[in-house]
């Protein structure tokens, strides 16, 4: 044992001052520059501060990371990991000295690197992506797959190229079955996970992995838009229950769905499949006019129903000013709105959709001169709203 531990350092030795010579080494232990920012990249991070760890056959030598600014109070994900392990940690767009690594490993960065930074490392730079690619390329893959009702999705393992995200050679890809009502946030613990141990799984043979690499097809390519708070407004005329349901579990956790109530804005939480109450609603409105957005108070359920294109979807929680049981907005609004109001004015209690517009508000000079414009966002009522 201690002559194979001996003869491990001793290679390992040599190959630190290949590698300072400006020699690209042959095999591991590789010195890996992370990029990441969020608990995805957090997981992946985890596991190659693990591979660090003194062994016969040790697989990184060195780690450092880039990481984003943030303005949270908590920090991102990838930063708080640097402080527990204590490794060097450069902010964007400062990614450390330059020509001392060996492999760049991306996940979760937002960010294009350039051909230059790119080229510094001798067996490229590495992704880490949540889908199966060319489907749901872009910054938000795991939020796309849920909302589109994705059956199948998986992990990419890729080499990155300039100028464009998400578009280079597969390294290394497995498929993944999408549980049943599963959150967006769910499916990213366990992607990351997957994506952790696939991407040990190729640095254990880095130079072969490469070898075998193939470049995306061109059929299949879909793409992933990030996130906006206009996706959380709800088009109660275009979206079906299903729809909604895929939209809560897409970006629930992110981003609460938002609605007009009497031209406030109110947010809407706990969203249930109905079966039982639609002809309960069907019946009780079918007097008066249905509409999208119509609301009405299943007592014993204690459920909001709310009519929405071919159906109708259940609310457990509304914020309005507070958080509400659909039992207290039922009390404190719906009911005393009934009192106050013929029921010929059935179809004026309900939901409408929010729109949301940008206004520009500013153009300053970004990173390198570029100009880039900022944009407020601005909540408008829908025309006709009460």
């Amino acid at each position: 044992m201690r002559g194979r531990l001996l003869r491990a350092w001793r290679e390992g030795a040599a190959a630190r001052g290949l590698a300072e010579l400006g020699v690209p080494r042959a095999k591991p232990p590789w010195r890996v520059l992370f990029f990441g920012t969020d608990d995805f990249a957090a997981e992946s991070l985890r596991a190659l501060e693990a591979a660090r760890e003194p062994r016969e056959e040790p697989l990184i030598d060195r780690l450092e990371v880039v990481t984003l600014p943030s303005p949270l109070p908590r920090g991102l994900p990838v930063k708080n990991c640097t402080k527990q392990f204590q490794l060097p940690t450069h902010e964007w767009p400062d990614t450390g000295p330059n020509g001392q690594f060996d492999v760049g490993v991306v996940a979760s960065f937002g960010r294009l690197l350039s051909e230059d930074l790119i080229l510094q490392f001798p067996y490229g730079v590495l992704n880490v992506h949540p889908s199966y690619l060319p489907r749901w390329r872009g910054p938000a893959p795991i939020v796309h797959a849920v909302l589109h009702g994705d059956t199948v999705t998986g992990v990419t393992i890729m080499q990155i190229k300039p100028k464009r995200f998400d578009v280079g050679p597969i390294i290394k890809q497995e498929k993944f079955a999408v549980p049943s009502q599963c959150t967006a946030k769910e499916l990213e613990a366990i992607l990351s996970k997957l994506g952790a141990n696939m991407l040990i799984s190729v640095l254990k043979n880095l130079p072969e992995s490469l070898k075998n690499k193939r470049e995306q097809p061109n059929e299949g390519v879909t793409f992933a838009p990030k996130v906006t708070v206009a996706m959380s407004c709800i088009k109660w005329e275009e979206q079906t229950p299903e729809q909604i349901l895929r939209l809560q579990r897409a970006i629930g956790a992110i981003l609460p769905l938002q609605t007009l109530w009497m031209g406030n804005t109110v947010k809407l939480l706990d969203f249930v499949e109905v079966h039982n109450i639609r002809s309960f609603a069907d019946q009780l409105l079918n007097e008066h006019g249905i509409v999208p957005g119509s609301v009405l108070y299943h007592k014993s359920s204690q459920t909001l129903v709310v009519r929405c294109k071919e159906g109708w979807v259940g609310v457990k929680t509304v914020i309005l000013k507070k958080k509400l049981t659909a039992a207290d907005f039922y009390n404190g609004y719906l009911h005393p709105w009934f009192q106050q109001n013929s029921k010929n004015l059935y179809r004026d209690c309900r939901f409408h959709t929010l729109k949301l517009t940008t206004v520009k508000k500013t153009e300053r000079k970004g990173n390198g001169g570029a100009q880039y414009k900022t944009k407020c966002t601005k909540f408008v009522k829908q025309d006709g709203c009460k």
